[in-house]
């Protein structure tokens, strides 16, 4: 059993909250996704201390700072955010302590810490002496064995947070009880990503739409020249490409938009063949964009996929990853989506139905 805080009674023992969240995106959007939580949690008067991390730095590394997200986080719940730029953990231990009840305070970057990404149980006791109770609300890191995240859930009282239970329910519906039709888009630039994915659902979906280095790979499987395309060359993936390939339900592009020798997006046929199958969908997951998003000249195909998938208002969409959220937020077709998940590679590990140690951690 997981505790989802939104069932939970509080103990009046709780007073503090360890909150792990993620901030390692471009905007705020992950940040945004947290405020319920963390509001949840000062109506009830408990300070919040909030972990998080920004990128994969080794060592300090002031680019890298969580500063700025404090102020950030401060605007988005109005009210005061103190950001603690160190480590000492028998200060941070007085200043918690002395605290007035529904406090908040922001760590600095976890990665800053050699121990958080080796699941340190010296770190997660340090952290552990901060609080009475921990609670996750970070599924875009849940896929990774963390200190602050797996190793910590099991010397504190642990909580999935809001954000993180609505990740849980609306992948559970895609991954166990989905709509037919069900149209997957597979793209990106990671064919490697999809794979696992494809298996997961062979029998269930009705369509996998292939796009970006998965399509790429799998053309040129067939004997086509892809020329300097993004592909695949992992010899174990090629082994399971080649399975995927007779697979009946996989749908391939069949013309292109090509530059400098290279597939960059997918062709006006292969759109309109796509949009087809999304027009038919009751349940429609995408992961990855089609096309090269960031020269505008080949950002046609995903977004006229975008808009397909928007103008299905019947259909249960989901989709994630920081590229094609930025896409779509870009676009201002974000809101059109039924969810948007905060995880891109944890979004993809729970639809190739792994375990992540994030929530495996928080099981009772």
């Amino acid at each position: 059993m997981i505790r989802f805080l939104s069932r939970s009674l509080f103990s009046r023992k709780i007073r503090s909250v360890l909150l792990r969240l993620d901030f390692n995106t471009e905007d705020e959007w992950r940040m945004k996704a947290a405020v319920p939580t963390v509001q949840f949690l000062l109506k009830r008067k408990v300070t919040v201390i909030v972990i998080s991390h920004r990128g994969r730095p080794e060592g300090f590394d002031k680019k890298l700072s969580l500063k700025k997200d404090a102020g950030e986080l401060q605007k988005l719940l109005k009210k005061p955010v103190y950001f603690i730029p160190h480590f000492k953990f028998a200060e941070i231990e007085k200043i918690v302590r002395d605290a007035e009840p529904g406090s908040v305070f922001l760590l600095e970057n976890m990665r800053f810490l050699p121990g958080e990404e080796k699941n340190d149980p010296k770190l997660a006791a340090s952290l552990a002496r901060l609080a009475d109770a921990y609670v996750n609300d970070a599924f875009a890191v849940s896929h990774r064995a963390d200190a602050s995240v797996v190793a910590i859930a099991k010397l504190l009282p642990s909580y999935a947070g809001l954000e993180l239970e609505k990740e849980i329910k609306c992948m559970g519906h895609a991954l166990e009880r989905p709509k037919r039709p069900l149209v997957i888009i597979a793209a990106g630039g990671k064919a490697h990503d999809k794979l696992e994915v494809i298996e997961n659902f062979k029998t269930k979906a009705d369509a996998f739409l292939m796009g970006g280095a998965a399509a790429n790979t799998l053309l040129s499987l067939k004997g086509m020249d892809v020329g300097s395309s993004l592909v695949d060359k992992d010899q174990k993936d090629l082994k399971k490409l080649h399975k995927v390939l007779g697979y009946p339900n996989i749908i391939l592009p069949v013309d292109f938009a090509r530059g400098n020798g290279a597939i960059l997006d997918i062709g006006p046929k292969s759109i309109k063949i796509f949009i087809s199958k999304i027009k038919s969908a009751r349940t429609i997951v995408w992961s990855g964009p089609l096309g090269l998003i960031e020269k505008k000249s080949y950002e046609y195909g995903t977004l006229e996929i975008a808009k397909a998938i928007a103008g299905n208002t019947r259909a249960f969409s989901l989709t994630g990853g920081g590229e094609t959220v930025m896409f779509l937020k870009k676009h201002r077709l974000d809101k059109k989506f039924t969810f948007i998940s905060t995880g891109g590679g944890a979004m993809l590990d729970f639809l190739a139905g792994k375990k992540l140690p994030g929530i495996e951690a928080l099981r009772r």
